[in-house]
């Protein structure tokens, strides 16, 4: 059974930055791209941001890009956001997840296509 579980974020400030975690128990780790999504208060999960297997390909909701970076630590087995210049629509439950195709050459934005979804970690930015 693959165990992920996210932690960071917390109640912030409008223009802070933090850094979410999200530690897999998955053997191939490295085989898989991440995912981290998002689901907003009474709103439906969205993605935030993808990673590949290799870590050399990302996508980035429009609402995002120039503000957070997704990235991976293979051996550590444990995919990072970092989000910079926080906006109060950006709190909601922040959760990652894995896509487990092997080494799959298209990247899937999702949330459709992956699986084991952690506990989440609230983010909360007040302005």
């Amino acid at each position: 059974q693959v165990q992920l579980v996210e932690s960071g974020g917390g109640l912030v400030q409008a223009g802070d930055s933090t850094r979410l975690s999200c530690a897999a128990s998955l053997l191939t780790f490295s085989s898989h791209a991440m995912g981290w999504f998002r689901q907003p208060p009474g709103k439906e999960r969205e993605s935030v941001a993808v990673i590949n297997w290799s870590g050399d390909r990302t996508n980035y909701a429009d609402s995002v890009k120039g503000r957070f970076t997704i990235s991976r630590d293979n051996g550590l087995k444990t995919v990072y956001l970092q989000m910079n210049s926080l906006k109060p629509e950006d709190t909601a439950v922040y959760s990652c997840a894995v896509d487990l195709g092997v080494k799959r050459d298209q990247l899937l934005i999702g949330p459709k296509g992956y699986e084991y979804w952690g506990q989440g970690t609230q983010v909360t930015v007040s302005s």
